[in-house]
C-alpha cells in the first residue's frame, strides 16, 4: 500500500564508448536508456484493492483469520495488505481532550489481492466473513482515486482528529464547556470545516446565537 539501490558504475563501456568513432553514437544511446530504466522506480503491485463485508465487531478477528488461513491453504502471495481503515477523534472528558480511535466504515474491511475463483472462494468462507462488496462472484476493484481517499482521509485525521460526534441543523445539545456551560440550544449552523456551530440558545427570553467548538457541547 502506498505508504509509506545504489548501482556500481561499469566504467569500461563509458571508456570503450569515448575511443569509437561518432558514427556509432547509438550505442550510448541505448547504454543511457537501460541505465534510466534500472533507477526508475519499481512498478506498483498487481494486486487489485477488494473490500468484504464482516460481522460489525470482528473486524480485526477476520484480518487475522485471513492471515492464518493464506499461510495454512498456500494462498498467502496472492494477498498483500489487509487494511481496517481508522480515523483519530477527539472529545472532551472531564474538561480535558480526550482522542481516541474509531472505525471508518465499521464491518468492513479492505484486502489487497489477485483475484480469482479460488481466493474469491477462500476469503467469502473465512469465519465471519459475509461476502465481498458488489459485484456478486466477481466483485469490483476499487479505483486508485476511491483508495487514496480512504488514505487521505486516515492521515489527515491523524494530524487533524476528528471531533468524535456530529450534529444536524435543529437538533438540541447542551453546552457542557465555556461561559454559556449548562445552557440548552438548538443548532442553528454547523460548519464542518472549521469544526464549529452556531447554537440558538436562550437568554433573558431572546434566542441569542452563540458560536461554539463541537468540543463544547453534547447531544442532548
Amino acid at each position: 500500500m502506498p505508504d509509506d539501490m545504489l548501482h556500481e558504475e561499469d566504467s569500461t563501456p563509458v571508456h570503450m564508448e569515448a575511443e569509437e568513432p561518432a558514427e556509432h553514437h547509438e550505442e550510448p544511446v541505448a547504454v543511457s536508456s537501460e541505465t534510466v530504466a534500472e533507477e526508475a522506480p519499481l512498478p506498483l503491485s498487481d494486486k487489485k484493492w477488494f473490500i468484504i463485508h464482516t460481522y460489525s465487531g470482528f473486524e480485526q478477528k477476520v484480518a487475522g483469520s485471513l492471515r492464518s488461513r493464506a499461510e495454512a491453504f498456500g494462498f498467502a502471495e496472492q494477498i498483500g495488505q489487509i487494511l481496517i481503515p481508522t480515523e483519530e477523534v477527539v472529545e472532551l472528558r472531564g474538561g480535558k481532550k480526550v482522542t481516541s480511535k474509531r472505525l471508518l466504515y465499521p464491518g468492513y474491511v479492505m484486502v489487497q489481492m489477485e483475484m480469482n475463483d479460488q481466493l474469491w472462494h477462500e476469503v467469502k468462507n473465512t469465519p465471519r466473513v459475509t461476502g465481498f462488496v458488489g459485484g456478486g462472484n466477481s466483485p469490483v476493484p476499487l479505483t486508485a482515486d476511491e483508495v487514496n481517499s480512504i488514505l487521505f482521509r486516515q492521515q489527515t485525521s491523524a494530524e487533524r482528529p476528528r471531533p468524535k460526534m456530529n450534529f444536524e441543523k435543529n437538533e438540541m445539545v447542551r453546552i457542557n464547556d465555556g461561559p454559556f456551560a449548562n445552557f440548552s440550544g438548538k443548532v442553528d449552523e454547523i460548519n464542518p470545516e472549521r469544526n464549529t456551530l452556531r447554537v440558538l440558545v436562550t437568554i433573558f427570553g431572546r434566542a441569542t446565537p452563540v458560536e461554539l467548538d463541537f468540543l463544547q457541547v453534547e447531544k442532548l
